[in-house]
Order: structure tokens, then C-alpha cells, then sequence
């Protein structure tokens, strides 16, 4: 099983690269691909091709997304293409209190019969794709919903052969996509820096 941790967004709402946020005093990428690489055998950071000089994505393991403009879905693509047989433990750059305990429960609850292993969103109970063991079988699915011109990777997380998992409701899952977010996490977190 591998690692990959997608930091090839635009950061749009934020207005500044997520991935260089420092909440807990290092960059959120760096912290999170340390974190990820505990639990897997080779990790990755998922970036586009005009990132790959960016200095600190250029510290790590790179995989170059090979198509533009479909957001995650060509993290997990070019993933695929690389190890193609292949787990991934697949988590977004941007979740400043992912722990331990979020990604062991994952790793955890994988068995055969699962084509993947999510997390059930808090928000509306659809899983959380960007927290989650993706098996081979569930990117082959991605890559024929690609194919087909759809890019929503809950659509091939809602397959009954999926296993979702009740969120643990520590804050793992929260991401920071806007300024307020980071703001209110700060309010949260006292130590957490811009």
C-alpha cells in the first residue's frame, strides 16, 4: 500500500497555496506527508506539472498529474498509472488535524470484499473521498468514469462494495479551504499559524 498526498490544488478560496500553510509551524504538506509515511510502504505528493519546481514539493516523491482540469481525480490517476497494482492511502493536503488514529482506523477496517475504505462524511453522510484506501479496483473504476467525462470521485465511492466509516468527530476531517476556515481553526488551535 502506498501514500499519496494530493497537493496539486489551485487553492482558489484560500488565494494562497494550502500546501504552504504552516498551522502547526511546518508546512501542512510537509506535516502531512510525514504523518501519511508511518503508515505506508512508498508516499507521494500528488502536483501539477507547473508545481514540480515549487521548492517545497520539489523535497519529496512527485507524481505529475497527466491530466489537467479534472481536480483530484488525476492525483489518484496518475497514481494508478505509476503502481497500478497498487492501494493507495490517499489524504488532501489541506487537513490540519489529520492524526494517527484517523489513518490507522482506515488501514484497519480494509478487507478483500471492500473495493475501498472512507470515512462518512458529518456534513451529508456521502463519503469523504480525500481520507480514504483506495484499492486497484476502485481507480480502474475512476479511470472508466473518466474516461466517460466524470470527475466526482464520490461517485465511485457510493458503490455498495465500499466500506464507509462513521467519522470519528476529532476535527480530522476538517480541511481549510478559505481564509475563515484557517481563521477559525486558529480561534480553535491557539498554537496554529497562517
Amino acid at each position: 500500500m502506498n501514500g499519496l498526498v494530493l497537493s496539486g490544488g489551485a487553492s482558489k478560496r484560500m488565494g494562497r497555496d494550502k500546501a504552504l500553510l504552516t498551522p502547526a509551524g511546518v508546512p501542512q504538506l510537509s506535516a502531512t506527508f510525514h504523518l501519511l509515511s508511518s503508515h505506508v510502504d512508498a508516499c507521494f505528493v500528488s502536483l501539477r506539472d507547473e508545481q514540480r519546481q515549487e521548492p517545497l514539493r520539489a523535497q519529496f516523491p512527485g507524481l505529475v498529474d497527466g491530466i489537467a482540469g479534472i481536480g483530484p481525480a488525476a492525483g489518484l490517476l496518475a497514481a494508478h498509472h505509476a503502481f497500478p497494482a497498487a492501494a493507495w492511502l490517499v489524504v488532501a493536503c489541506d487537513l490540519p488535524q489529520l492524526d494517527d488514529a484517523t489513518l490507522a482506523a482506515l488501514i484497519d477496517a480494509r478487507t478483500p470484499h471492500q473495493v475501498a475504505v472512507a470515512y462518512r462524511s458529518a456534513h451529508d453522510g456521502l463519503a469523504e473521498p480525500l481520507c480514504a484506501l483506495w484499492e486497484p479496483i476502485a481507480l480502474a473504476r475512476l479511470q472508466s468514469q473518466v474516461s466517460a467525462g466524470r470527475y466526482r470521485l464520490r461517485d465511485v465511492l457510493g458503490a455498495p462494495d465500499v466500506l464507509l466509516l462513521d467519522a470519528l468527530g476529532n476535527g480530522a476531517l476538517d480541511n481549510i479551504n478559505t481564509p475563515d476556515d484557517l481563521e477559525n481553526l486558529q480561534r480553535r488551535m491557539p498554537s496554529a499559524q497562517p
